[in-house]
């Protein structure tokens, strides 16, 4: 039985295999927290398999999480499918709707023209069966990238990063099927890497918080903190908030949620995933300026020619061996931080 949250170590369920659940988030529903995500046990170096499903975990106190096994599984016989094992499915989001009393599921998808589109799934139970009711879904006819789906006191509202450009949210219908017609933009920005992806949003004593990272896909960045009085916003931009972290890559990872953690006054976690554990020595001065010279108008076709030629070299990922960074977040008046851990327990806070 595991008694602390050990950060970027290897995280296992209750049989010992390596907790699949990638750029996730966790529900809390009937005295559970509910871990679900991508399952990338398939997703090795130079594989084709991009996911092998959408899993889920259950545990009664962040430390021992049980396999519920896939809730979504892969489709193996469409190529088609969102969810074939080729298909670029990432960062699933459930919603508790109490009116309908269904689970809502959204996932954001790669398309193969370049597109990002989302699906919609629903399910009368968090373990499923999820059926799909909505696919290639452009909100206001853009494409969606790194979203998150979050309830707030006026209903529930998605961000979604509009990429390469801009942060946007809105607001989703009762049933949470889609946006309704207002929709607000955030951070507007040239190019990657400064454009904002991934976010996650929270809200603490009346205050709407916002973590974010810089878009330079798998490889880690700086995160940056805004905060509103307002979940429409403006937000302010704060700070970064990995505090110490010399090496500007979020403690090589990048944060795909944040919760409030039960029966506990003032504990959030912020949930990351460190995507490439066995390359601690990238250097984010080096694949930004990469990024940066591959999106950016300001440079020749010469230096972008070059940057794509760099890009290529570069080592990919074998997210099936990617970990997890869970830290608890520090509040300072606005200013909200995330220092590092060795080891930590819900238990030692309030």
């Amino acid at each position: 039985m595991k008694q602390a949250i050990y950060p970027g170590k290897v995280w296992t369920d209750t049989k010992g295999e390596r907790i699949q659940a990638h750029g996730g988030s966790v529900l809390y529903h009937q005295g559970f927290y509910y871990w679900y995500g991508e399952n990338k046990e398939y997703s090795e170096r130079e594989s084709e398999i991009w996911h092998w499903g959408v899993r889920l975990y259950r545990s009664a106190d962040l430390y021992n999480w049980e396999d519920l096994g896939l809730i979504v599984p892969p489709d193996t016989d469409d190529t088609t499918s969102p969810f074939h094992p080729k298909s670029h499915m990432d960062r699933p989001h459930i919603l508790y709707n109490e009116r309908t009393g269904r689970f809502v599921l959204w996932v954001k998808i790669m398309e193969r023209d370049h597109r990002q589109t989302l699906s919609i799934l629903t399910s009368e139970a968090i373990t499923g069966p999820y059926k799909l009711v909505k696919r290639e879904f452009m909100p206001f006819g853009m494409s969606a990238g790194d979203f998150d789906l979050v309830k707030t006191e006026n209903g529930a509202v998605i961000f979604f990063e509009h990429p390469h450009t801009e942060m946007i949210s809105a607001r989703l219908t009762e049933d949470y099927l889609d946006v309704a017609e207002e929709y607000h933009v955030h951070f507007p920005s040239q190019c990657p890497p400064l454009t904002r992806e991934a976010p996650s949003h929270f809200m603490r004593n009346g205050k709407h918080y916002l973590i974010t990272s810089g878009t330079s896909g798998k490889f880690p960045n700086p995160s940056e903190v805004a905060v509103s009085d307002t979940v429409d916003g403006p937000y302010q931009r704060v700070c970064d908030p990995h505090r110490g972290d010399t090496s500007c890559t979020s403690f090589h990872s990048q944060v795909s949620c944040v919760f409030k953690v039960e029966g506990k006054k003032d504990l959030y976690i912020a949930m990351a995933d460190r995507w490439r554990p066995q390359q601690m020595d990238l250097r984010y001065e080096d694949y930004g300026r990469i990024l940066h010279d591959m999106f950016s108008d300001e440079v020749s076709k010469e230096v972008r020619a070059r940057a794509y030629e760099e890009v290529e070299k570069l080592p990919p990922a074998n997210t099936s061996i990617a970990d997890y960074v869970w830290l608890p977040l520090v509040f300072e008046e606005d200013h909200v931080y995330l220092d590092w851990r060795d080891s930590w327990k819900v238990e030692d806070f309030e």
